[in-house]
């Protein structure tokens, strides 16, 4: 197997660089990559992270997933990529400098318009999806959501009309579900369709991976962003190993990573899927009402906006039963969400892509 400058043979861990494009200054911008090979056949597993810069658990769990080598029993090949936007983790921010927009929406899709060609992004973004597809069984790609939260897997919803029909897009969300319970995280699907379409997360790293190369490929969220949180990466690594055991890869996951992972789960039996809210009418300071992983029922009060002297001037109730994934930012102005909420899901997980 050969990615970029990396030319791994069985048995070892190798690592090196895929260059992406070049700069202005001279040199390329380039991706870190570490590449481990069993002595057997079996599947290959993309692990990404980093794809926004101030999301470094993600990018550590990814690191420490071969830190210590090629791991024991191995079968087929793992390939981590920590820093999928090299320019957003110089400057610590969600963004690169290409655009200053989010990196994670440029990915190839059927409907994808381009009326003007494709940017430096979007291209750099097609560079690393050739690559996954041409060799993964199946992709983990590593975030980190709010301050405060509670680690997840999302489950996106699969398409159908364009590159598979009704029946096979079945068939590739019971493999995504297999997959996503393996992880053993607390499991969130995606918003409802036209949602999904709305927020472009088909040309997400995973959205794309899974919807447009019908690969299994899930999004681990591992916390909040701007620091690297200890628990929340070694359940992150631990998630990795169990997805690579669920794949017949390893045999077992070692008692070292299993032992580390703090354990993380759901507080509601329901299936649950993401949702951004509730929004604010008032202008003021968000007060939280209830931590995160903490479980709630409709109507239930979350949060309180209060004015500047303190004074309370909206209670905001949840829309549904769930629980609270995390919390946004305090300073709330009108209509903006203040939390991230895992809400009931009454929805099919396989639907028309129109």
């Amino acid at each position: 197997m050969k990615i970029g400058s990396v030319q791994c043979e069985s048995g070892t861990r190798t690592t090196g660089y895929l260059e992406v494009t070049t700069l202005p200054t001279g040199g390329a911008e380039r991706l870190p990559v570490v590449v481990a090979r069993g002595e057997g056949d079996g599947p290959t597993l993309w692990i990404t992270g980093g794809i926004h810069g101030n999301e470094m658990t993600g990018v550590a769990a990814v690191q420490d997933v071969l830190t210590n080598g090629v791991p024991d029993g191995l079968r087929g090949t793992v390939v981590c990529v920590p820093m999928c936007n090299p320019s957003g983790i110089r400057r610590l921010e969600r963004t690169s400098s290409y655009h200053d927009d989010d990196p994670n929406r440029f990915f190839p899709a059927a409907d994808a318009a381009d009326t003007t060609g494709k940017r430096v992004q979007e291209l750099i973004d097609e560079r690393l999806y050739e690559e996954i597809v041409d060799s993964a069984d199946a992709l983990l790609d590593l975030h980190t959501a709010q301050v405060g939260s509670v680690p997840f897997v999302i489950r996106d919803r699969v398409l159908y009309g364009t590159h598979r029909d009704e029946a096979a897009a079945r068939d590739l969300a019971g493999r995504l579900d297999g997959l996503a319970r393996a992880t053993e995280l607390p499991l969130v699907n995606e918003y409802p369709a036209e949602e999904y379409a709305d927020r472009n997360l088909h040309r997400s790293t995973a959205g794309a991976v899974l919807n447009e190369a019908g690969i299994p490929a899930l999004t681990l969220e591992l916390g909040g962003h701007d620091a690297i949180e200890e628990g929340s990466r070694a359940a992150g690594v631990a998630a990795v190993y169990r997805a690579m055991r669920h794949l017949e890869m390893l045999p077992s996951v070692p008692e070292s990573i299993a032992g580390a992972d703090p354990g993380f789960e759901s507080p509601v039996s329901f299936p649950v899927r993401r949702f951004v809210g509730p929004r604010a009418e008032s202008v003021g300071i968000c007060r939280p009402q209830i931590e995160t992983g903490t479980a709630f029922e409709a109507e239930e009060a979350v949060a309180d906006v209060v004015s500047p002297h303190g004074d309370c001037v909206e209670t905001l109730s949840a829309p549904h039963d769930g629980y609270v994934l995390g919390w946004r930012s305090p300073v709330t102005y009108e209509n903006d969400p203040v939390s991230s909420l895992a809400i009931r899901d009454e929805g099919d997980l396989v639907t028309p892509r129109s």
